[in-house]
């Protein structure tokens, strides 16, 4: 997603450079030789920089905007190396979905106790990176609980195939990065089911995405977000884009399929690909349980990844 964003930055004319921490040197030779990250489609502007490890400093010299690119589980190590190489950050955007593992944090509050300030915007919404990367029409939303960096941060994404919309329902947003991965391996389980019977468990795909959303919705509210951003981009929107594709459906279509949750993450991992939604039905699962709430799909599927329950369970879910 780093490199997806870095390479819609520097077509909408911001200069931009990207850069690979140490944890990217499996891409960063194909980034430098052949330009063009492994697992995206297209090729990278002429214009977009690329800095290896050792330039951090080079990199980041009169940042204005910083985009972190980790994944949730390495978002506070990458905001402490930049905090530390160039100081004051004017502006941070997150693209972590996720919460901090252990800490049970939100990406904001990470970023904002490495860099020192507020100026710290989350991105929610069906942004799947291919897309971005070939520059497909997609809507996103900005979170951050300081409106001014909100807008100023949506300036320098925003272009005719890149719409955003603002908020400050930070909570809200992060919250459904969070609760919409599980359900897209709830979705992708399902789709394991159609593809190794041949049959297309399309009503119920239908149902129990319905049934993610609503309860999605009710998580959201609980930890004291919006429902209007439960039902608009970040939440429903981003549930159903994941639900079709990315990695988290992918994983869950291979459980579907009959194979082990535990192997097939390793798998997955071994290749590059990272499933943050199942460290994030952990979440929800303990969110869950301290909130005392009924969330019989996200238990389900907490249940199926944890706790050896049979794939076909999720059925059980559909409600009637």
């Amino acid at each position: 997603m780093g490199t997806a964003v870095a390479m819609h930055l520097s077509r909408c004319g911001n200069d931009t450079t990207l850069w690979a921490s140490p944890h990217d040197a499996a891409v960063l030779d194909p980034l430098r030789t052949d330009r063009r990250h492994p697992g995206l489609p297209e090729h990278l502007p002429d214009s977009l920089r690329v800095l290896g490890p050792d330039l951090l400093e080079e990199a980041g010299g009169g940042v204005e905007v910083a985009v972190m690119g980790a994944h949730s589980g390495g978002a506070r190590t990458l905001g402490r190396l930049v905090a530390e190489a160039h100081g004051d950050l004017p502006f941070v955007v997150g693209l972590a979905k996720g919460l901090e593992q252990g800490t049970g944090k939100r990406m904001s509050e990470v970023y904002a106790e490495e860099v020192g300030h507020v100026r710290v915007v989350s991105m929610g919404g069906p942004c799947l990176a291919p897309e971005i990367a070939q520059g497909l029409p997609t809507a996103a939303v900005f979170a951050s609980a300081h409106p001014d960096a909100a807008e100023t941060c949506a300036d320098a994404f925003r272009s005719a195939e890149f719409r955003v919309v603002t908020t400050d329902d930070v909570a809200g947003v992060e919250y459904c990065t969070v609760a919409k991965n599980v359900g897209a391996i709830g979705m992708g389980i399902v789709d394991g089911f159609g593809k190794v019977s041949n049959q297309g468990y399309r009503n119920a795909k239908a149902a129990l995405f319905t049934q993610a959303v609503d309860e999605l919705d009710r998580l959201v509210v609980a930890l004291g977000g919006r429902r209007e951003t439960a039902s608009g981009l970040a939440g429903l929107g981003d549930t159903l884009v994941t639900s079709l594709g990315g990695r988290n459906r992918l994983y869950g279509e291979l459980i579907g399929e009959g194979a082990d949750p535990e192997h097939t993450l390793a798998d997955l991992v071994a290749q590059g690909l990272t499933v943050e939604g199942v460290e994030s039905a952990r979440e929800v699962d303990r969110l869950t349980r301290e909130l005392g709430l009924d969330l019989p799909l996200h238990a389900q599927v907490h249940r199926i990844l944890f706790e050896a329950a049979p794939p076909r369970s999720l059925l059980d879910c559909l409600k009637g």
